[in-house]
């Protein structure tokens, strides 16, 4: 398979399933047996764990993902990106806030057959929590 397919199955999960939320497209472009290598809690196994994955996301934090970088070699696929969203409804056991958020993050994906089989990521954890107002930003240093 060449990368610019794989390039493009990847695009497909940010831009059709995160940022128009048509979940129906998980199942056109993620294998059965797809591993998530960073479960949520909550989150099943497998393609439908994935499906869970979304809908979390989506429902609480109302994201809008913009992809920044997208560096392809092989059966990898890493994207830079930028997500910028609203804490609507609780998120893995915290409150909604009502607040909004901006934080990046990079994933790595393993394609399988035209379609995703594996997800690595780091994300900005502390970022969100701190602009959502579960942890406390750090004061200024004086000079």
């Amino acid at each position: 398979m060449s990368v610019e397919i794989s390039r493009s199955l990847v695009g497909r999960l940010y831009e059709e399933v995160l940022n128009k939320r048509s979940l129906g497209a998980i199942d056109e472009i993620a294998v059965e047996g797809y591993i998530e290598n960073d479960p949520m809690p909550g989150q099943g196994e497998g393609r439908s764990g994935l499906r869970d994955r979304v809908s979390m996301l989506v429902t609480a934090l109302e994201p809008r993902f913009t992809v920044e970088d997208v560096i392809a070699e092989g059966d990898r696929v890493v994207v830079r990106w930028r997500n910028r969203g609203t804490h609507v409804e609780p998120f893995l056991g915290l409150p909604a806030t009502g607040k909004s958020f901006e934080i990046a993050g990079i994933d790595i994906y393993r394609v399988e057959g035209g379609r995703l089989a594996e997800h690595w990521h780091v994300v900005d954890q502390l970022a969100l929590l701190m602009q959502l107002g579960f942890v406390p930003a750090p004061e200024t240093a004086s000079p």
